[in-house]
């Protein structure tokens, strides 16, 4: 391979997202981290230095396209890292069509619109997509239906583009975090009402060892469906 590997990565400003792209950036892989204005894009800039930044609000996914146009894309991509979400709890009984729309939207419209959008270079380098979903893609808890069925679309969305792409030599990994250690999962228990305590729960350098070590997996294997638990 010439150069080092290329990975685009959606929610490298916090939790997981921050430990996979500190990890790649320590080893002295290209960054191309997405970021939703121009501001984040600075301060993602300045945190991992030598790395490139895309911007586009995934909440916005009919724009993303528009977004990019007037901006120098990457022209090689190894790996498409889907890791940004958002989570709004509460009872179908209660849920808006805008809090419904708003999850499908970043949690799965988007990832869908960026495979679309970069599918051309990872078929070129036989690139890998993988898609941080969550242990709500799998089943749905009371209180979880908008979030749960963003996920379990996020799913369906992994598996066609599995068998889509398996013949062009793109990998397609899922991974399913238990609750990790993120500003997310403080918001999860602000809206349960719970105290929030991070050391009961996974922390995101390991379930970004788990990305690692899907995405350095030798040609001959491929992790389809991978999940990651609290150990404790």
């Amino acid at each position: 391979m010439a150069g080092m590997p290329t990975h685009l990565i959606t929610g490298a400003g916090s939790g997981i997202g921050a430990a996979v792209a500190r990890r790649l950036h320590a080893r002295g892989d290209e960054l191309v981290l997405h970021a939703r204005d121009a501001g984040r894009a600075k301060e993602l800039a300045a945190e991992f230095p030598g790395s490139r930044t895309l911007v586009g609000d995934l909440s916005d996914p009919d724009r993303l396209s528009w977004a990019f146009s007037h901006q120098t894309l990457p022209d090689r991509i190894d790996s498409l890292m889907h890791i940004a979400g958002v989570v709004d709890l509460g009872p179908v009984g209660d849920l808006t069509p805008k809090t419904w729309r708003h999850q499908l939207d970043v949690n799965l419209i988007a990832p869908a619109e960026l495979t679309r959008h970069f599918l051309p270079q990872l078929r070129v380098t036989q690139g890998h997509v993988i898609f941080v979903n969550s242990g709500a893609g799998l089943s749905a808890s009371a209180g979880w239906s908008a979030y749960a069925a963003s996920k379990h679309g996020l799913k369906a969305l992994a598996d066609a583009l599995r068998n889509e792409e398996h013949a062009n030599g793109v990998r397609v990994t899922t991974v399913y975090p238990g609750r990790t250690a993120s500003p997310m999962q403080a918001k999860v228990h602000q809206q349960e009402g719970k105290e929030y305590d991070a050391s009961k729960w996974i922390d995101p350098e390991s379930v970004a060892t788990s990305i690692l070590m899907a995405l350095d997996l030798p040609r001959d294997a491929e992790i389809n469906d991978m999940t990651v638990r609290p150990g404790r």
